[in-house]
């Protein structure tokens, strides 16, 4: 709620600091629907429920583009309509995942009474949890430290405007092999949770083979259009022309990017979740944030510095994780996720007993 003094405190900009300080206080209603939303997500996947979460997406995103207009340029509310926006448009899709979840017949089987059930295997769950959520963590604000690190160079508006517009482009285009991983997650731990490690290795070459066509058509199409892709978000000529200038970075990370979600699906699948934590602490905070401030300030590259620093960070990752993959054991993985799930069975009827 104070994080408009906190930036200020840390050197950033007062009018930029007071802006977003006053943006993050109207998004705290989104981070409950967050909460929601991604227990809901995995409830839904591990199920191959897809077209319901598909549904629900399409609808919401239907209604969120004309609220967003809305709430932006005829409310008013300026850049706080956006946040507005994004509060309601994620509640509306839980609402519907909710209501899917509780009424649906294809539901009947999984839904089940709150009880101090919920409570077995507890431990477990955060075993994996835990790390799972570092490993995301670490690296998601390693590029959010970007932002920040871009409003104390020189001329911060522009230098911010930019970096965000760059961090933006990356999280839009990667939701596609996020989307890559998310799925190979789910199969390769049903997979291997049924004794199948060939149909693991099999989803993992697949899913590798996906994203690497995929990666490749994005890049290049944002290659090409480099030169008029920064009108998208403004007509001022110095700004696009830095966008222009940045673009071949940002396509360098389009491909970085795509392959580390898939490959650290593929972590995910396999219970590495502690293993993809520590290659994100050292890709990221051993060689990514060190190298961006390096370049951006005693280098003075400024935001290309920055970017440049957080892009080696993450191709010592994708290395990393690679490096993981290909001495995947997965028949020695296979047995292991038998063996856990042999011993969940065994605690539940014990408990029932």
């Amino acid at each position: 709620m104070n994080m408009g003094k906190v930036l200020s405190f840390i050197g950033l900009d007062p009018l930029i600091s007071h802006e977003a300080g006053k943006f993050t206080k109207w998004l705290v209603p989104s981070l409950f629907a967050y909460a929601i939303l991604q227990p809901l997500v995995p409830y839904f996947q591990m199920q191959s429920l897809t077209r319901p979460m598909l549904i629900s997406s399409c609808i919401t995103l239907a209604f969120h583009v004309p609220l967003c207009w809305v709430l932006v340029f005829k409310s008013g509310l300026d850049n706080l309509g956006g946040a507005l926006a994004v509060d309601i448009s994620i509640w509306l899709n839980v609402i519907f995942l909710v209501l899917y979840m509780r009424y649906s017949s294809t539901c009947a089987k999984t839904r089940a009474p709150i009880s101090m059930n919920v409570l077995r295997g507890v431990g477990e769950f955060f075993s994996f949890a835990v790390p799972s959520t570092v490993m995301i963590c670490l690296e998601w604000w390693s590029f959010e430290l970007l932002i920040l690190l871009s409003g104390l160079l020189p001329n911060p508006e522009l230098e911010t405007s930019v970096l965000s517009v760059c961090l933006n482009t990356i999280a839009t285009l990667c939701s596609i092999p996020y989307g890559f991983g998310a799925a190979a997650s789910t199969r390769i731990s049903n997979e291997l949770g049924v004794g199948n490690p060939q149909g693991a290795r099999v989803t993992t070459f697949a899913v590798m083979i996906l994203v690497v066509v995929e990666t490749t058509i994005v890049s290049a199409t944002l290659f090409a259009t480099r030169r008029i892709f920064g009108y998208t978000f403004s007509n001022e000529k110095e700004f696009v022309d830095y966008v222009t200038a940045m673009a071949p970075l940002v396509c360098l990370s389009v491909i970085m990017d795509g392959l580390q979600c898939v490959l650290s699906g593929v972590a995910r699948g396999c219970g590495w979740q502690h293993i993809g934590a520590y290659v994100n602490l050292g890709a990221f905070y051993l060689v990514g944030i060190p190298v961006a401030v390096l370049l951006g300030f005693w280098l003075q590259l400024r935001g290309k510095g920055l970017w440049i620093g957080i892009l080696a960070g993450a191709i010592v990752q994708t290395i990393l994780l690679s490096i993981i993959t290909n001495c995947t054991n997965w028949d020695k993985q296979a047995t292991k996720a038998r063996e856990r799930l042999f011993e969940g069975r065994s605690s539940g009827n014990n408990g029932i007993m």
